[in-house]
């Protein structure tokens, strides 16, 4: 009992071949339901594991699945998507899947064509969801079982993401509530799919309020540390009342900059982020954020695509909580 069982021992524990004991396990073949149901009990009681490597031939599957991640994430962004990977991880592990990494540079696919035709895996997650996304366009021509992360331009796409429009706009609506109109907002990269989702969120408040925006308060695709030093001063000499940021790259740049020019939060300008992580869990005063539980996003998003695998109904669209954080520096 020191050693693993094998499909061998279960065969000749019960008097069956191992094919008997495989068709049992992978639930194919023909079998009489007693016989199934003997090996079963058999399975339960001995603690029995299939290894993975004969449940693969058994079943025509390879236990694998593919985690997409930009080649290109800046060093902020690699907490994200290390910790969603982490969730993805735990996630399959739990119904012995594992996860093979792929990194793609913008729509540069070589990499996953090569696992693609080498049929390594049983399918994929894709972490980053852009506009135009030619990475998601080749998945659904092979027809592997997908799951993208974020929005997507697809309908048919099953996607798993964080509501970022709802929790956008009602961080935006606290700031109007509160009294602040000349509301600023810096964001990213245009065409990476949650900037967009992001900045929707901000114009519904806006809208639901019937205030109107002011466009020369609006900057998107700032990147850079010079680039943003220079839009935030832009945005006081226009008499921003409130800066919010898309992220917290961009916040934490923010502060530095007012705090470089003594500019005080929130006595003369207040700052908000979109995103939280521990760039601005120690800032000083506490920034207002809204918070969001990336772990859970990786272990949410692996379980749809292996239920995806398995041939389970699966929702379309699969959207997880947030929690708006108000604190000191609004």
């Amino acid at each position: 009992m020191d050693r693993k069982i094998t499909i061998a021992d279960v065969a000749e524990a019960l008097g069956v071949s191992k094919t008997t004991v495989s068709r049992a396990i992978s639930g194919k073949g023909r079998i009489g339901e007693e016989t199934r149901k003997k090996v079963l009990e058999y399975i339960e009681v001995t603690d029995y594991k299939p290894n993975v490597i004969a449940k693969s031939l058994a079943q025509s599957k390879t236990y694998n699945i593919a985690m997409i991640l930009p080649a290109d994430c800046n060093i902020a962004e690699l907490p994200f998507f290390q910790t969603c990977m982490y969730g993805a991880c735990e996630a399959a592990a739990e119904r012995d899947y594992d996860v093979l990494t792929i990194y793609t540079l913008g729509n540069e696919s070589k990499n996953l064509e090569r696992v693609l035709i080498n049929n390594k895996i049983d399918g994929i997650i894709q972490s980053r969801t852009t506009v135009n996304d030619s990475i998601s366009a080749l998945i659904a021509k092979r027809g592997l079982p997908f799951v993208a992360i974020g929005t997507t331009d697809d309908p048919s796409i099953v996607r798993v993401d964080h509501d970022h429009r709802s929790a956008c706009r009602e961080l935006t609506a606290h700031l109007i509530a509160s009294g602040l109109r000349r509301i600023a907002l810096i964001g990213g990269n245009n065409t990476h799919m949650v900037t967009r989702n992001r900045y929707r969120g901000f114009v519904d408040a806006f809208k639901e309020a019937k205030i109107s925006i002011d466009p020369e308060l609006i900057y998107l695709n700032a990147e850079g540390n010079d680039n943003i030093d220079e839009v935030t001063h832009s945005l006081l000499v226009k008499g921003a009342e409130c800066i919010v940021c898309m992220d917290d790259m961009i916040c934490s740049r923010v502060l530095q900059k007012l705090r470089r020019d003594r500019i005080t939060v929130p006595d003369h300008v207040k700052v908000a982020s979109f995103y939280n992580s521990s760039l601005l869990e120690s800032h000083i005063p506490a920034v207002t954020t809204l918070e969001f539980d990336v772990k859970q996003l990786g272990e949410t998003a692996a379980s749809v695509l292996i239920d995806l695998i398995e041939g389970k109904d699966v929702k379309q669209t699969t959207l997880l909580p947030y929690h708006l954080k108000i604190k000191e520096t609004t």
